[in-house]
């Protein structure tokens, strides 16, 4: 991944006073991940991929420097790809990431819950739980099919 160390470094510094950062090679490139949500991403084909949400997708696409992002052949709504020039000077930069940052607190937070058993767990705790309320006393029967006659040998 040959994403620009240089940009990367200047993200670095302006999510220093952020919780929760993390970066993560993903994407093709370096991204910055923040409440792990996804920021901004130092992209490794040139410029930024920055998260903006649906709502604002079209409203920055009418941006200097911007393009749609484009994975696969498919757009990705929610997300733009701004070009170097885009973010050349220090206030640039800090107004897209501030985008980014601005789409990750209008993000709701999951709460921590328990995590679900699996359904094919769960349903075998379910059925072993009613199997033991409802057990009957074990008595020895005849096989299908063949009526047990005299005794036993």
């Amino acid at each position: 991944m040959a994403y620009d160390e240089e940009t990367a470094a200047r993200v670095r510094k302006l999510l220093a006073g952020q919780r929760h950062v993390a970066e993560k090679k993903m994407m093709g490139g370096l991204c910055f991940m923040v409440d792990n949500t996804m920021c901004c991403t130092i992209s490794g084909r040139g410029g930024m991929m920055i998260r903006v949400g649906p709502e604002a997708h079209a409203r920055m696409l009418e941006e200097p420097h911007t393009t749609p992002m484009e994975m696969r052949g498919r757009i990705m709504r929610g997300f733009v790809r701004v070009a170097p020039e885009g973010y050349q000077s220090g206030a640039d930069l800090k107004r897209w990431v501030k985008r980014g940052l601005d789409f990750v607190a209008a993000t709701p937070k999951e709460t921590k819950s328990k995590k679900a058993a699996p359904r094919k767990a769960a349903a075998r705790t379910i059925a072993k739980t009613i199997a033991k309320t409802t057990a009957k006393p074990k008595t020895k029967t005849a096989p299908r099919g063949q009526a047990r006659t005299g005794p036993r040998r």
